[in-house]
């Protein structure tokens, strides 16, 4: 497999080197030289197959010879070892329940993959791994326990102070060991420029071996396809074929995987991009200008982001077909206030508890339904509801069931260095903590 800069087309790394480097100098993104599309065969026996068959199939595909069968077999099976059911709300209604992993968010899939890949590429005597990433809620938790304890490698990560949860603050910042936290004063939008400009400066470049943990990071995009494809697998048992993903959307990562599994072959008659106030895409796919803000907080903290890194990946796949985009992809935002009024909804109408990004994924596809009743609807659920207790209603928050791995976080001593929005101390944190 070999892949290019968004930047610069006309040269190309391996995979190997796109991971470990995760962000091109020129300040691109790495996109696949090649996407192969799956076979017929293959798309009409999905329902007959297992996740982690599903996740072999679509991994070998886009990844070529780059690893071994039997590696590569062997590396999913322990990566995605937890399920992603898909769950009928109502007719034609369909909740994908990505919470199921260890940090209980759909990033599990992502990070899980990526940690085992770059543990697989990593040689015996090599220099150290540094791994950094931002988070807006539940990155850090899956990337912290993803990488806990693999050899070799150290991770940092940076989020915004008093804009996670709790349960989102406990999963990255007690974990000790090779992780580290860092308490950012500033928004997700800071944080993730401190990373990016980290991987462009020359010094530390130079004293470090940087990689990003964050959806930048190509070996993050790739494992998050799989749950599309095992979807579309489990609705094709019920008899559903035409099917259509509401996502809630920040930084675009997982949405561009859906976009990259619909390039290789999935049949999907639509994403739905549903963010809330930080509406930088759906104003796009309005109006046609886009124009990246600077992120406002909501409850629905993970997508708080106003200028989504992966976009330039989603603009790539199209190749500048700004009609075809906007005919495959339909966007809508909603405020903090219909955001509530929707978890309210969906436990009225079906006695179940969704996060807030969940939530606004289903208020979008039930909006967008309303004209296209013929199409069978799958929202994402990204996170379990237990991460959001302050901010989903009293009424309908006493009817979460907490996990044990959540209620054993209770108590564990915060470790997190309090860091400005500014590069030169964060740069300076970096070279004083080799």
């Amino acid at each position: 497999m070999k892949l290019y800069s968004t930047n610069n087309t006309s040269e190309s790394v391996s995979f190997k080197e796109a991971v470990f480097n995760s962000m091109p100098q020129d300040k691109g993104l790495y996109m696949p030289v090649a996407i192969p599309r799956l076979s017929d065969e293959f798309i009409g026996k999905l329902g007959e197959l297992t996740l982690p068959e599903i996740a072999f199939g679509v991994a070998k595909n886009i990844l070529g010879d780059t690893i071994p069968e039997a590696d590569l077999k062997a590396l999913i099976d322990d990566a995605i070892n937890f399920d992603a059911p898909v769950v009928e709300l109502e007719d034609d209604v369909y909740v994908l329940e990505l919470f199921h992993g260890p940090s209980l968010a759909f990033k599990d899939f992502g990070a899980r993959f990526m940690s085992r890949v770059m543990s697989y590429f990593l040689q015996e005597g090599e220099k150290q791994l540094d791994v950094l990433v931002a988070t807006s809620g539940d990155t850090g938790g899956a990337v912290a326990l993803g990488f806990l304890g693999v050899p070799n490698t150290r991770v940092t990560i940076l989020y915004p102070k008093g804009k996670v949860s709790g349960v989102q603050e406990q999963q990255l910042t007690t974990n000790g060991q090779n992780i580290r936290a860092l308490e950012v004063d500033g928004t997700f939008d800071d944080c993730q420029a401190l990373v990016k400009q980290a991987f462009t400066d020359a010094e530390l470049n130079t004293t470090y071996r940087l990689t990003s943990a964050n959806s930048i990071n190509i070996a993050r995009l790739i494992p998050q396809t799989f749950y599309y494809f095992n979807a579309y697998a489990q609705l094709l048992r019920k008899g559903k074929s035409k099917v259509a993903f509401a996502v809630p959307s920040g930084n675009f990562g997982n949405i561009g995987a859906g976009l990259l599994a619909w390039k290789m072959g999935l049949p999907v008659e639509q994403f739905i991009a549903a963010t809330n106030a930080n509406d930088t895409v759906p104003a796009f796919l309005k109006t046609g200008v886009y124009e990246p803000k600077p992120s406002v907080s909501t409850i629905s903290n993970a997508m708080d982001v106003g200028n989504p890194s992966n976009w330039v990946r989603i603009a790539d796949l199209f190749k500048g077909d700004e009609a075809a985009l906007k005919q495959l992809i339909t966007g809508y935002s909603y405020n903090d206030e219909q955001t509530v009024d929707a978890i309210e909804k969906v436990y009225a109408d079906h006695q179940y508890v969704v996060c807030p990004h969940t939530a606004i994924a289903w208020k979008a596809l039930k909006e967008w339904q309303a004209d296209h009743a013929e199409v069978t609807g799958v929202f994402l659920s990204t996170a379990h509801p237990c991460k959001f207790p302050d901010v989903i209603p009293a009424d309908v928050a006493v009817n979460i069931s907490v996990p044990e791995s959540v209620k054993q976080l209770e108590g564990r001593e915060k470790q997190a260095v309090q860091m400005p929005a500014d590069f030169e101390s964060f740069k300076a944190y970096l070279l004083s903590n080799v």
